[in-house]
Formats: C-alpha cells, structure tokens, sequence
C-alpha cells in the first residue's frame, strides 16, 4: 500500500470528485456542491515524498525541471489520475478517479538515460541525440534523505512496516515518545509518565530490534550506528506527524526513542505565549534563548516563533538544526532549513555559512560548543535576530552559561557583546495539566538596559530581582508562573512543586496565597 493510498482511500470513502494536496495548504474534498477542508496539513517535503513513492522515474525528471506531470494509479481494482504541479516551494497534488496516460512521453533512445538521472543525481547527463532533453531550469525540488522512503521487506510490503505500525499507534493513543529497548516491551510517555505501548506485546530481543528498525534508519545513519553506536535522524509518516528518533547501544542490545513532531504547528494562543515574547519575533537584530531540560517543549516554542516570524514579516530565515523538526513552508517569508550531518557538517559551520546568505533571522537548534554560541553573539550584534537553545533550567543561570563557555581571557569581551545582544531569555518547563495533557509554565527575562548592565558589571545574581520587579514589562519568574496556572486551575500544586526550581520560594509563595500545601506533609 503507497502512502498516497490514505488520500485515495478518503476520495472513495466520502465519494469526492477530487483530493487536493497542497504545501502547507489543508488537504481539500472537492464535491460538487462545494469544497470540505480536514483537520490536517501537509508540508512540501511529504508531498515530495509521496510522489517519489508512487511516480516513474521519468516522471520524477520531469518533475525536477519544475514541469508538471500527470500519471495513473491503480488502488482496489480501480484507476485514479494523480496530477502534480511542482511550484519551486509549494508543490500541488491532486486526485481524481479514472484512469490518465502518462504525459511524460520521452523518446525510446533517452528513456534508459533518464531513468538513470532519476535513480542517480550525480550520474552525468544523457548522450546527446536529435531531439536532446534540455537541462533543467531549476534546481531539483529538496526531497531531503530525512524524510525519503525507506526499502521495506517483501513481507511488508502490503502494509505500513511494524515500527510505523507502532508510531500511528503511539500518536493515536496521544503519546510523545515511543521508547524501544532491548529485552523490553515497547513503552510510550503519555502525559509525562513511561508506560507500555498497548496490551501483550513481547519483549524485542537484540537482532529483532534492528530488523523492526532498519525500514526507517537512513544508510548514512546506520553507517554512523555502526561506528559510533548512536546516531540521530528524522522519520516521517504522512497523515501522521514526524518523528525526531535517536538510535543508542545500551548494555543489553540497540535500542531507539522516538519523538513526535506534529506536522501543525501550535498558535501563540494555544501554547499561552506572553505578549512579551511574541515582541521579540519583531526585533532587526539580537539574540533571543529557549532554554530548559530535555522534553519541555523548547522545540515546538521555537517553531511557533519562527512561524509567527514566517507569517507577519517578509524576510529571509535560515534554520540550522540536528535533525529537522518541524517544517516550515515559505509563506510571507522565505525559509531556507538546513540539516546537521546532511546538508551541513556542523552548527558552526552552517552559522559561519548563514553570513554569507543575507539572512534575516538565524535559528540555531542548539548552541552547544563555544564556536557555536561565539558566533551566534557575534551574528546576533551584528545586525541580525538570532534564535537559540540551551539546556539550563533559569533564565539568570542561561547568562551564566554562555559567559562560562569562554577562558577566563575572553570572558569580559563575551560578557560586554552579551550586555548589547541579548533580547530575551524564555526559560520553561512542562507540567501535567489537570484533565489530561501538558502545559507549559515561563520564566521571562526581556533585556533592558537594567538587564544590561548587571550583565556587564557582573551581577547577574540579582537579575532574578529584576525578573521579580519587571512584570509589568512582560519578565515572570518560574515560581510567579506556576503559582499562576496553580491558581486558574490548569495544574495541581504538588505538581507545581514538583517542577519548581527553588522548592522553599515556592512553598512560601503558596502560602502567601492562601493555597493548601498540605501535600508536602503527605510526602514526608
């Protein structure tokens, strides 16, 4: 069954006269009395996907010279006609029933040659002839390795394999990560918590992880597996949503998680950004840090910045990240992404690069080497707005961490650059909503020229002050945040408690608002 096939299936289900697939448009039912639009999206490179899967070889060249294609498919018995028109950033697909003859039509004598630069983007052109095939007038549409169909086994061919066969389950079921281990059930986090993945499933001994495996490792990343013992990579299942995976050895065999990342990108409202925050997608220049643990959601706040960037301004984002996550179609923007290890070989590397690509805004997936956050200052004082992630847990400590990056020779000139650069600091965590799901709680740091000046003078204990006296300029502390969504009864307060950093502020804070803490007795 070809992915396609899911679309095909709704055509015949609501008995449609056509499907519509377009980037970053949602999927459309076309009827004779009007159009129905679905609940989903899809993004440039699945639909690239899509069409890599099922056309020919032929087509897919003719596609690459951004000429459209119509070609026929057969699902059930029965005929359908795909027709796509490949826009350099918005490719249109759309499906109807009926059988259509291919109107890629190459002369005898250059199919073999054409089939063979399809297959292969490095071989060299077809022989010259009488009627020549005229080289492209665009550059081949990005189909990305991260997202290209895997080989499947024979046996599964008549099916999604086992490992997407646990994905769909996972995103059905509501979770955010599937995590595989040897000599274990497959088990999920929902909500916060590790669980197993459905009822009576067995443990996955060693070689059958890598069997259950192998349809979505990349070759490149199952050669860096065998050299290095982990790798990390992007899947994705159209309809479904991406996965960011990273594949480990442990003690007892391979193993992998899985990361969901939905295709929709959130709005402001729904992940109750401050106004605060939102004003910093508006600055020319400056650096902007995500911060917080693994899993509290630093990469779906970037990707609703960079959105909100993409749909209110008409600049240029470049995106450096390890893997791609969420994708982001050009909409008043034009948006270049690029993949560490597969389009780039380092952070420092593609952020040296990004200079010299007149770019607007920069987001950088992690700055994780001192290169990297040198440049990034650097790129952010220099006239450009730099988005960025680090792994601490406060905004003050975020400041901390960049300046003890540096020798202590070069800590004053990096502290000086990050007195004038730095624009805002959104330090977060992810809390167990009561009712079901997460929800996330702020700490705010917005530079100014107070801001400035204790990092200059070296002073950066008393930003937490600041932070405390600056609400009305949009800074929360954590405790101030969760005491919050505690009080409008989004999240209980041990829960609160639990993901607060400085545990006796806390506590003192609840009990200067009256709320019971009754749970600490409970504890002890």
């Amino acid at each position: 069954m070809a992915r396609i096939d899911v679309y095909v299936q709704s055509l015949i289900k609501y008995n449609a006269n056509s499907v519509v697939l377009a980037a970053g448009s949602n999927v459309t039912l076309r009827f004779p009395a009007g159009d129905r639009f679905a609940n989903q999206t899809t993004a440039q490179t699945d639909l690239q996907t899509l069409i890599q899967e099922v056309a020919t070889p032929a087509t897919m060249l003719e596609l690459r010279r951004g000429a459209r294609a119509s070609f026929g498919h057969d699902y059930g018995g029965k005929p359908f006609t795909i027709s796509v028109d490949p826009k350099p950033s918005a490719w249109r697909v759309t499906i109807e029933p009926g059988a259509h003859r291919s109107t890629v039509d190459l002369p005898p004598a250059l199919f073999a040659a054409a089939v063979a630069a399809a297959e292969m983007p490095g071989a060299p052109p077809p022989p010259p002839s009488a009627s020549p095939v005229p080289p492209p007038d665009l550059p081949p549409p990005r189909i990305d390795s991260v997202v290209a169909p895997r080989p499947r086994p024979p046996e599964a061919a008549g099916a999604p394999p086992p490992i997407e066969q646990m994905l769909i389950e996972m995103r059905e079921l509501g979770c955010s990560d599937l995590h595989l281990s040897t000599n274990q059930v497959p088990m999920a986090r929902l909500h916060g918590e590790i669980k197993p993945l459905g009822e009576g499933r067995a443990p996955i001994a060693a070689d059958a992880m890598m069997e259950l495996l192998a349809p979505v490792i990349p070759a490149k990343n199952r050669r860096e597996f065998d050299e290095r013992n982990d790798t990390d990579f992007a899947h994705a299942i159209p309809g479904v949503a991406r996965f960011r995976a990273n594949l480990f050895r442990d003690r007892f065999g391979p193993g992998a998680v899985f990361r969901a990342i939905p295709f929709a990108i959130l709005t402001p409202d729904q992940l109750g950004l401050p106004k605060g925050v939102l004003e910093l997608c508006f600055l020319t220049k400056g650096l902007v840090v995500v911060t917080g643990p693994t899993g509290s959601g630093k990469s779906t706040t970037l990707a609703t910045l960079i959105d909100h960037v993409n749909r209110n301004r008409h600049d240029h984002i470049v995106t450096i990240e390890d893997p791609i996550e969420f994708v982001h179609d050009n909409k008043s923007c034009l948006v270049n992404q690029r993949e560490v290890h597969t389009h780039t070989r380092s952070f420092k590397d593609a952020l040296r690069a990004a200079l010299r690509e007149d770019p607007d805004i920069v987001l950088v997936g992690e700055m994780r080497d001192l290169e990297t956050i040198a440049i990034a200052v650097e790129t952010a004082e220099t006239g450009h707005l730099v988005f960025g992630t680090l792994h601490t847990t406060t905004a003050p400590s975020t400041v901390d961490r960049i300046i003890d990056q540096f020798p202590a020779d070069r800590q004053d000139q990096i502290r000086q650059m990050l007195a004038e650069s730095l624009r805002g600091v959104i330090a977060q965590t992810l809390c167990k909503r009561i009712g079901g799901g997460r929800i996330a709680a702020y700490e705010i740091l917005l530079g100014s020229n107070a801001v400035s000046n204790l990092i200059r003078e070296r002073k950066t204990f008393q930003l937490f002050s600041l932070m405390q006296t600056g609400r009305g300029q949009g800074m929360i502390t954590m405790a101030d945040s969760l005491i919050d969504l505690v009080k409008r009864k989004l999240v209980e307060p041990r829960e609160a408690y639990l993901k607060a950093v400085n545990k006796n502020e806390f506590k003192a804070a609840l009990l200067r608002e009256g709320i019971s803490a009754t749970f600490l007795s409970e504890q002890s």
